[in-house]
Order: C-alpha cells, then sequence, then structure tokens
C-alpha cells in the first residue's frame, strides 16, 4: 500500500515539473498564433475564428495523420478552453492563421500518436 502511495506521489511530482496537466500547456504556441494586446482587441476572437474552421482543420490533420477525429476534436476543445481564458483574438489574416493552426493541431496530434500522450520539448 505504502508503495502505491508512494509511486502515485512520484508521478504527480513529475507531472507538475513538466507541466502536463496543467492548463497552460498551449499557451506559448497560441500566443504566436494569436494575440491579447489591445491593438488587437478589435479583431476576430480566436475561439470565434477556431470555431468555423474546426471541422475542416479536423478532417484535414485527421487524414493525414491517420488519428481518429475524436481525438483531434478533444485536443481542440482545450484549445479552444485556453484561448477564451487568455482572451486571444486573430493577429494575422484569416489565411494564414488558418494554415498555422492546421500545423500546430498536426504536430500535437502527431505527438500525442508517437508518445501515447503529450510530452514537452525540453
Amino acid at each position: 500500500m505504502r508503495i502505491r502511495r508512494t509511486l502515485r506521489t512520484h508521478y504527480q511530482r513529475k507531472r507538475a515539473r513538466y507541466g502536463v496537466d496543467y492548463p497552460d500547456f498551449y499557451d506559448r504556441d497560441l500566443r504566436r498564433l494569436f494575440s491579447d494586446d489591445p491593438r488587437h482587441a478589435g479583431n476576430l476572437a480566436a475561439v470565434a475564428f477556431l470555431s468555423r474552421i474546426r471541422k475542416e482543420v479536423r478532417r484535414r490533420v485527421a487524414r493525414y495523420t491517420g488519428e481518429k477525429q475524436y481525438t483531434i476534436d478533444q485536443v481542440i476543445e482545450k484549445i479552444l478552453g485556453r484561448c477564451q481564458a487568455l482572451g486571444l483574438r486573430l493577429s494575422a489574416p484569416e489565411e494564414a492563421a488558418l494554415l498555422d493552426f492546421t500545423a500546430l493541431l498536426t504536430a500535437q496530434t502527431m505527438n500525442h500518436l508517437h508518445s501515447g500522450r503529450h510530452r514537452l520539448a525540453l
């Protein structure tokens, strides 16, 4: 019993250290794509933009990665939550943001496929 508790505590410390379970996992990448700068306050909200392109991007990423759309949609859902919490808005033309977001989602999906979970590059 004590060994299980020790292992659980060990894994909790590792997760806390590497940030896997923290909500800010995507923040750095999302801030590269979108902005919370007051200069962009009049632009379309990232949540609205991503909600509009969600279906198309999900299908594309699923086709090229071989991952199920359901799994990809879960990643998108987490990203939408972070965009909402951070108050992010478009800071680039929609075509560029679409391409960049597709690349981000593909990278995150491949990360998940090859590792079985999200990992941080250290």
